[in-house]
């Protein structure tokens, strides 16, 4: 994929631009988490356990902690300067050949542009640090505020096989958008799992 395999290092991450601040998940946030997870748009277009209560919450922050700690995968909050408070997610997953990156935003916060100022940051700071060139969305048909993020970010849809995977019992086929390639003659990615890219409304 170009650029390393893992994420390295243990420090936290903290991300700071466009007037953001996206940050690593905490305990203490597991009731804004609650808060922006159990919601109908989550539970249409994203993996997570419905209903979303506490014990999910917690569960969900090991899982983010362990990928972490494996260097697999890297979960932030996105915040905005000046305040704290969890607005929704963005999120990054390796694979073998190119990273993956997620997002998703608490209902009371969409239609601000947190999603793709939260993407484009994450983003950057991949490529820059870590040397990431291939980067993924998977994104499931009929989600057009996410396809509207990913558009916005630079992301080119990959027309042709889709991506299946299972989420929830569901067989989903999620197109992929792919940044790092041309905006013409786009051959489709490899590398198959992931998940669906989430709640991108704008």
């Amino acid at each position: 994929m170009g650029g390393a395999a893992h994420f390295p290092g243990r420090d936290p991450v903290r991300l700071a631009g466009d007037g953001l601040v996206l940050r690593e998940w905490r305990p203490d946030d597991v009731p804004v988490m609650v808060e922006l997870f159990d919601e109908p748009q989550f539970r249409r277009w994203t993996p997570l356990a419905s209903p979303f209560d506490e014990d999910a919450a917690l569960a969900y922050l090991q899982r983010a902690r362990t990928r972490r700690a494996e260097g697999s995968a890297l979960q932030l909050a996105v915040t905005e300067a000046g305040d704290d408070t969890p607005r929704g997610e963005v999120l990054m997953f390796l694979h073998p050949d190119l990273a993956e990156v997620g997002w998703g935003l608490g209902a009371a916060h969409r239609g601000r542009r947190l999603a793709s100022r939260a993407v484009r940051l994450l983003v950057a700071w991949a490529r820059e640090v870590w040397g990431f060139d291939r980067i993924r969305a998977l994104i499931e048909p009929g989600n057009d505020a996410s396809e509207r993020v990913a558009a916005a970010c630079g992301f080119v849809a990959v027309r042709g096989t889709p991506v299946l995977v299972e989420s929830r019992g569901r067989s989903l086929g999620l197109t992929a958008w792919m940044l790092g390639l041309p905006r013409t003659g786009v051959a489709r990615p490899a590398g198959g799992g992931g998940r669906a890219s989430g709640i991108g409304l704008e």
